[in-house]
Parts: C-alpha cells; structure tokens; sequence
C-alpha cells in the first residue's frame, strides 16, 4: 500500500461528538485453519450457536458465546447510537492475543484478526477505528505487525496483554517494541489477559475477569512506572484497562517506599506520582467514587471511557456513568470523548493525503 487509510472523523458539520469508548472488542466471525500438519494448543475456531451467536472453541472446549455484534458493523453502531458513544476503537478479545501460541502461527492468527477489524473499520461510517493486536512474544514480528497496522491499515495503535506469558509491560526487553510505537505515534492499550494469582482465588471461573483481571492490570501498570518506561519514551501513549486496576491503590503505598527505601529512590528517576500522571485509564470501574478516585491520581486529561463492548459484563451506560460521577461540564467532555481524542491521535491523523510509509511515520511521530 503506497499510503494510509484515511482514519479521520467524519462527523456532521456542526457537530461536536458523542462519547469515544478506546475499550471494546472484536472476535471475527470465523478463523482460519490451524496452520501447520496437525492441531495446534491454543489456535481458536468458531462454532455457530443459533442465528445471532458462536461459541469461540479453544482446545475443543468452549471459551466463549458472544453475538454478532463482535462482528457485525451496523449491530455496533445500533447500540452506539443508543449509548451516546460516537466513536469506538475495536480490539481484539484478549484470549486472541495467542502469546502462547508458537510465534510464527500466532503471528498468523492477530494478521487474521487485525484484517477482521480493518473491515469493520472500513464498513463504519467513520465511526471505527483499529487497535490492532501483535505476537510480543517475538519482538521482531510484534514491530513488523504494528507498523503493517499503523502505516497500512490506519489502526490508532494497539492493544497488548498485561503480561507476555509472565513477563510484565515494563520488563525491559520490550522496550524495542515500546520504541518503534513513540516513533510511530502508535496508542497503546493494556488489557488484561491470564493474569496472575488465580490459584489464590475460590470460586468460579468468571471470578478470572472480575478479580483476576484488574489485579493484573495494576501490577503492568506499576511495572511501567518502577520501570521508568515512560521516562525512556516520553512521548509513548499507554493506557490501562479498568481503571488501572488495583494500580491507584497501590500508589500511594509505592509513593511511600520511594521515600523510605534508598534503592526505590535510585531505581526511579521520578517519583511514582508523577509518573503515575503521564499513563492514560479507561473508566470501566462500576462506582461514582473509584471514577473519582481515577480522575484524582491519573489527572482530568488521562480518564477516558472503557466499556468492555459487546461482552455482557461492561458499562451498559458509559455516558450517563460520567454524568453521575461529575458536574462540571468541561471536565464531562474531556473525560466523555476528548481524551479519548488525544490518546488515540485522532486530531494528528492526516486525512485526504496519500503519503509513503516513512513521511507518514515522520509527521506523525513529529506531531505526536
């Protein structure tokens, strides 16, 4: 492709927009063949569950019966229309991340899933855009596949795991790929996906996306900060799913240990509360006052709204979520679309030129 999608907002004239919701998923309506002689652990297939429903098959046992809605355009946008959300940016379901899958064939898989989203965003009416996933557990192939998403489908960025098959976001050795998505002006979202620590809880297996899950995310988002990651690439953009999870109370506790612990104090060049303020989470919390809480730590120009769309456990009501949790108008719109705005590059992606992949690369990076 000689040059870019044109990713930018189409909306009415006059109008300003509705919500911007940066957590919401895709599962295409089909897979293609396990790659390879034989079956391959991990490699997901679909099964029709009635008219408007599959059942994601992985390993021969059922993962998960979603709607059509994962891959359907006008179904998303039907629902949108309702819940006031102007603008979605599609995902993968974390489980099609395949970092347990062998590199090669995982690669094949997100390439699948990536294209599976660019229709959708294609078939949008200017009201998709793409955050595409890549195999990190191969660096290479991860930064050969962002930049396929970025420079030749127009996706946003990406969405990773909380964890590499336990290695966390901050771990140095991804920093590669941390550093291609600056370069690019490539968002990036964190998801949680296998966390850690589920031997420590009893009961049922939901208890994985209702516990587990934010869990998770606090630890990757406290791995970035004690990793400086964002002292590296000042200008990299990453947010965290579910409020951060557990991250904004672990802050004030890793504040502390800046201060009482020397070796805290040399590990890290800025302090955990400043750090904390360069990340960017979504709303997707469930209460008025940890909403609040997240506006507190992460800043009025870092909360941006997450549903976790179209699984059944999300925020059914996003817009009206916010409303409750605030007042004052200016601070509605910032936390209601226009950070989602900001995080996502959208007011910096070049509409109605056709450019080569390096002179897209370089205006963006230098605009992001």
């Amino acid at each position: 492709m000689d040059g870019v999608r044109d990713n930018s907002l189409r909306l009415k004239p006059g109008c300003l927009c509705g919500g911007v919701d940066i957590h919401c998923h895709v599962v295409p309506s089909r897979f293609p063949e396990t790659p390879g002689p034989g079956p391959l652990k991990g490699w997901p297939s679909m099964v029709a569950s009635g008219e408007c429903h599959a059942t994601v098959v992985i390993d021969d046992k059922p993962y998960r019966t979603v709607n059509d809605a994962c891959w359907v355009a006008e179904r998303r946008l039907e629902e949108m229309d309702k819940t006031g959300i102007r603008i979605q940016a599609l995902s993968p379901m974390p489980e099609l991340f395949g970092y347990w899958i062998r590199a090669g064939a995982a690669n094949d898989l997100v390439r699948h899933v990536n294209d599976s989203i660019a229709a959708l965003v294609a078939e949008g009416e200017g009201r998709f855009v793409g955050l595409g996933g890549v195999a990190l557990q191969d660096i290479d192939l991860a930064i050969e596949e962002l930049r396929r998403v970025v420079l030749d489908l127009g996706f946003a960025g990406v969405e990773i795991g909380s964890n590499i098959n336990g290695v966390p976001v901050g771990d140095p050795r991804l920093d590669p790929f941390f550093e291609e998505a600056e370069k690019l002006g490539a968002a990036i979202f964190v998801h949680a996906v296998r966390p850690a620590g589920m031997d420590r809880l009893v009961g049922p297996a939901p208890l994985q996306q209702v516990l587990g899950y934010p869990t998770d995310v606090g630890l990757a988002a406290a791995s970035v900060i004690t990793s400086g990651l964002l002292l590296k690439f000042p200008r990299l953009r990453i947010a965290f799913s579910h409020g951060g999870g557990t991250f904004a109370s672990l802050l004030p506790r890793l504040q502390q240990g800046y201060f009482a612990f020397p070796a805290l104090r040399e590990s890290m060049a800025e302090s955990p509360i400043v750090q904390a303020r360069r990340i960017y989470v979504d709303s997707l919390v469930f209460d008025v006052e940890t909403l609040r809480r997240a506006v507190s730590v992460f800043g009025e120009d870092r909360v941006m709204i997450g549903t976790d769309y179209p699984f059944n456990f999300r925020d059914a009501d996003p817009v009206a979520s916010i409303q409750s949790a605030f007042a004052d108008e200016a601070l509605r719109d910032r936390l209601i679309f226009r950070n989602a705005l900001d995080f996502l590059g959208l007011d910096k992606v070049f509409s109605n030129e056709r450019l080569s992949r390096d002179e897209f690369a370089q205006r963006r990076a230098v605009n992001s």
